[in-house]
């Protein structure tokens, strides 16, 4: 199929690699500041022929982002992390244009597979109260949000299956953690691709579920396999329905 590549850093670059191996046409490359793009914005004449898009951009831009290709009539793949809180207003643009469009916090396909093991996890844990459970993560020194979108992702796994947890808390604690809080810690530096951490802790011992990308290929790849399954779609996504598909439904 015919793809469009928006925003052309470092992601972008490896998605442009990743749609070229899997046989699809790269027909735009969209970048204000890549001397490699072929367009500066988004525009129907600048998206060319695309059938989908691919997003590795900026939290600030993604909503008008996806307003703009949304316009284009193109589908959409919404890889850029740290703009949730204008969900509604994104779930807004999609249902309005009728296009398709799917986002995800990670399109690794085994940070989606650690997902569903972390949310095994904490239904056991839910059970047995003798266990706190903590999260952490790690990232290269460039990454613009804290936590991760995929930190997110796990705490918000872990608030629904733990009855006993009841609040996030993401900043710095200067205080003895409530019982019902859960911790999610986040640590840049360095060229750290990513690694998430879950602990089920108790005093007789402690249970970690670790995630590490060894590179940034598989997050790549996994919104390239995304735009293979919404092209042609219509609606608003998560990659949990494409997954459902990949593990079928439990």
């Amino acid at each position: 199929m015919n793809i469009a590549i928006i925003g052309y850093g470092t992601m972008g670059n490896l998605a442009f690699e990743q749609a070229k191996k899997r046989g699809h046409t790269i027909c735009a490359v969209i970048d204000p500041f890549s001397s490699g793009a072929t367009a500066k914005g988004i525009s129907k004449e600048s998206m060319g022929n695309a059938e989908v898009a691919i997003e590795f951009s900026a939290p600030s831009v993604a909503v008008e982002n996806a307003r703009k290709v949304a316009a284009t009539g193109c589908n959409h793949i919404m890889a850029t992390t740290g703009w949730y809180e204008h969900m509604d207003e994104m779930k807004a643009i999609i249902r309005k244009s009728g296009t398709g469009f799917l986002w995800a916090s990670n399109f690794s396909i085994g940070v989606n597979m650690f997902f569903r093991i972390v949310s095994s996890a904490a239904k056991i844990a839910d059970k047995v109260d003798s266990y706190d459970v903590f999260s952490y993560e790690l990232h290269h020194n460039r990454k613009q949000d804290s936590p991760s979108g995929t930190a997110r992702s796990i705490a918000q796994i872990l608030i629904a299956n733990i009855s006993r947890k009841k609040t996030i808390v993401e900043d710095k604690l200067n205080r003895k953690i409530a019982p019902d809080e859960l911790h999610v810690a986040s640590i840049r530096g360095g060229d750290i691709p990513g690694t998430h951490v879950v602990a089920f802790d108790s005093t007789a011992d402690s249970i970690e579920l670790k995630h590490t990308a060894r590179n940034r290929n598989g997050f790549a790849l996994g919104s390239v396999l995304a735009a293979e399954w919404v092209k042609g779609k219509t609606g608003f996504f998560t990659i949990d329905q494409m997954m459902d598909e990949v593990l079928g439904r439990e």
